[in-house]
């Protein structure tokens, strides 16, 4: 995920400065700003001056999935934001920094987007305090959305969250169901109590890939797909969206259960792969040939696509080696339009950290 820091005054300017500086070498980051003073500033060649309206800006960066971090007063970043503000699922963190670089407050998406960890990651980084004002953060309970992002897991009824977590605040009890064979049962949180599955009673948190039935506060679903990948250069985000949706129509996935695109190491850098996964919110993983050949199974084998990249397979061989093991292929390499395609189901598994 990008960082886009936008400033609106000098001093906040040389703070993203410095700030990008300590970023440079673990998270993309990009600087912006917003003040007049310093558009005309020929020294600022790491920055760049928004004209934009601060609604068009902020909304092109929340389409995109970047984290923003604003050096500015709260209500300045609260304004800016509110016309693209949509799901608590689905949006982009958003954090506000000071311009004397004190205090960091994550406002939006803490947990499902991250703006937590990332505050206290910046926190660590620039000494600043950070200002943590979820509730379940603040208590020590469990949370449940936390948990679910943690987890790769999908929750398919977001109104859940509110009643899980108001039960972890009132110091009650949370039940969890979770499909046998598949929880890492070590460092269970205190409170939290596992019921055997399927359960016999009603619980709060049911954890299953399938559609049981069974009452629970807030289903959770494990993404447990993954996409093999190979592709001619060039190939656009919306070529490559029709192809995915088709073969995922086939095979009666939804784009919510996918874990990963994966692909070979030539193409970490292709738009369209990466666009894909940050509209989708899932992982792009690459691979090079050689730890793609290393890779065992039964491969539809082409010698052009060997003397071109060095490993025979891409699609298949990258679906079945980001499922690290005990994974298998449930869709061998289909062809469209320059675009090769497989899917593969991986061991998913719960831990409780």
């Amino acid at each position: 995920m990008k960082l886009s820091i936008i400033s609106f005054t000098d001093q906040g300017r040389a703070l993203s400065e410095k700030i990008g500086e300590m970023l440079s070498e673990r998270q993309e980051t990009r600087l912006y700003t917003k003040c007049c003073a310093c558009a005309e500033d020929v020294v600022l060649s790491s920055v760049e001056y928004v004209s934009d309206s601060l609604h068009e800006w902020v909304e092109k960066q929340m389409r995109e999935k970047n984290a923003l971090l604003f050096i500015s007063a709260c209500g300045i970043a609260v304004r800016a934001i509110a016309p693209s503000v949509t799901d608590k699922l689905q949006d982009a963190p958003v954090l506000v920094m000071d311009e004397m670089g004190k205090h960091i407050i994550p406002i939006l998406a803490g947990h499902m987007g991250g703006a937590n960890e990332l505050a206290e990651y910046l926190a660590k980084l620039t000494g600043a305090e950070p200002v943590i004002t979820t509730a379940t953060d603040l208590n020590e309970k469990f949370a449940v959305d936390l948990f679910a992002k943690r987890n790769h897991l999908v929750i398919e009824n977001k109104e859940g969250i509110v009643k899980v977590s108001s039960k972890a605040l009132a110091g009650k009890e949370i039940t969890i169901s979770l499909e046998s064979g598949h929880g890492n049962l070590a460092h269970m949180p205190e409170g939290v109590r596992l019921l055997p599955y399927p359960p016999a009673e009603p619980v709060d948190v049911l954890i299953s890939p399938q559609e049981t039935g069974f009452e629970a506060a807030i289903f959770l679903k494990p993404k447990e797909y993954i996409i093999g990948m190979g592709c001619k250069k060039g190939k656009s985000v919306d070529e490559i969206n029709d192809f995915i949706e088709k073969q995922l129509e086939e095979l009666g996935i939804s784009d919510t259960q996918i874990y990963a695109l994966a692909s070979i190491s030539q193409k970490r850098e292709e738009p369209g792969l990466i666009e894909w996964c940050r509209r989708k919110g899932v992982l792009f993983l690459t691979y090079t040939a050689a730890q793609l050949q290393e890779v065992r199974g039964e491969f539809q084998k082409s010698a052009f696509v060997e003397g071109q990249v060095g490993v025979d397979n891409v699609c298949e061989r990258a679906a079945l080696k980001a499922c690290d093991s005990g994974g298998k292929l449930i869709c061998g390499k289909s062809a469209e339009n320059g675009i090769t395609i497989a899917v593969s189901k991986r061991e998913w598994t719960v831990k409780f950290i």
